[in-house]
């Protein structure tokens, strides 16, 4: 059995940012017109009328003051709400192949590894570009990495899964070093005309390194421990698919095929499950809270990860002792936790513990122990 390492991360950041004060703009533009296009309707109470939205609500609601996406052309335009992405040959790279390309390159040069050193690539996303072939194996490709590849998807719990998943090859001696990389458009599947959840998500592309502690080039983080649980919940949903044109009205313009989710539920039962795998994961594995220097935990909302801190700690967090990103970067699914990870952990000393843990859709929660090496 070999020991399983995290080397190296990295970040891909798109290039353009929407502010709440932007969003509310586009959202209020597109509720009033809205409202006027069906005042009859409204007035006889066969429809409901679009309240406005403001930034003031979006950071009460989820801490979140702004987003980065690949597209904000088509997000702020009241008539379209939805990213545009220009329609790409099957002959070029696909974008999310070439999100994961700019992240992973980041994490190898961390790790101060070569491409052709990687023998496995994990594609961890919630929501993929195609059905196939696969996007990690367009990934392997566009790096010149060898080995093999497939995609995952464990909706907001990507990320760990993909990375237990590396590990336990690792330690089993199938492979020597994977890359985990997580590619996700969230905006292309948020519903931005509804109005409790438009402020919600971003995009980004995050990716680490897993390789043999003992093969590892510089400092990193040797896993302690994995643990991955599912529970199956209707509560955040998305009902999208290949099989929709083949079912009545499955092409018709249908809340139910982007993001839904029932909040007010999810906080109910989601909080108590992430806490408990938290503590149970420290206990099964000999760990205190005292133990752990920090929490990386996924950055859906910042009430939520306060709860989680506060349970886990047994106390309120200190001052980075829970990062949070999404104030920046917004809900990301699967890669919230690692861009936590991979701008606050270089200050960590040889024997530090953390512990990166992310949870959602599923539902699902996977939580990675890690020691500072």
């Amino acid at each position: 059995m070999y020991q399983p390492a995290i080397s190296g991360s990295g970040v891909f950041t798109p290039p353009e940012v929407i502010t709440n004060d932007e969003l509310v703009v586009a959202f209020n533009a597109y509720a009033e017109a809205f409202n006027a296009k069906n005042a009859e309707a409204i007035a006889a109470g066969e429809v409901e009328a679009k309240a406005a939205s403001s930034s003031a609500f979006i950071v009460g609601a989820s801490g979140i003051e702004q987003r980065y996406v690949m597209d904000k052309s088509g997000v702020l335009d009241p008539a379209v709400m939805h990213p545009k992405l220009r329609q790409r040959s099957d002959d070029e790279p696909g974008i999310m192949a070439e999100m994961a390309v700019g992240a992973c390159t980041k994490a190898l040069a961390q790790a101060g590894r070569g491409a052709e050193e990687v023998d496995l690539v994990i594609c961890a996303a919630s929501n993929h570009e195609r059905a196939y072939p696969a996007i990690a194996i367009e990934i392997q490709q566009l790096l010149g990495a060898g080995g093999f590849a497939f995609d995952m998807n464990v909706a907001c719990s990507s990320a760990t899964f993909g990375i237990q998943a590396a590990a336990d090859m690792i330690r089993a001696g199938s492979v020597r070093r994977a890359l985990v990389v997580n590619p996700e458009i969230c905006s292309g599947h948020l519903e931005w005309r509804d109005r409790d959840c438009h402020f919600i998500f971003g995009d980004v592309c995050t990716a680490v390194v897993v390789e043999r502690a003992d093969e590892a080039k510089g400092a990193h983080f040797v896993i302690r421990s994995t643990r991955c649980a599912t529970q199956f919940s209707n509560n955040i949903r998305n009902n999208n698919g290949f099989l929709r044109r083949n079912r009545p009205d499955g092409m018709a313009d249908r809340r139910d095929m982007q993001f839904m989710q029932e909040g007010r539920r999810v906080f109910k039962e989601v909080l108590p499950m992430v806490s408990a795998h938290i503590l149970e994961h420290l206990e099964g594995d000999g760990v205190t809270a005292d133990d752990l220097r920090r929490l990386w935990l996924h950055q859906a909302n910042k009430t939520m990860n306060d709860f989680i801190g506060k349970k886990v700690l047994g106390r309120a967090p200190e001052p980075g002792e829970q990062p949070n990103i999404l104030q920046d970067y917004a809900n990301t699914s699967s890669a919230g936790s690692i861009i936590a990870f991979s701008k606050y952990s270089d200050d960590l000393v040889p024997g530090d513990r953390g512990l990166i843990c992310s949870f959602g859709a599923g539902y699902s929660v996977g939580s990675v122990l890690v020691e500072r090496a």
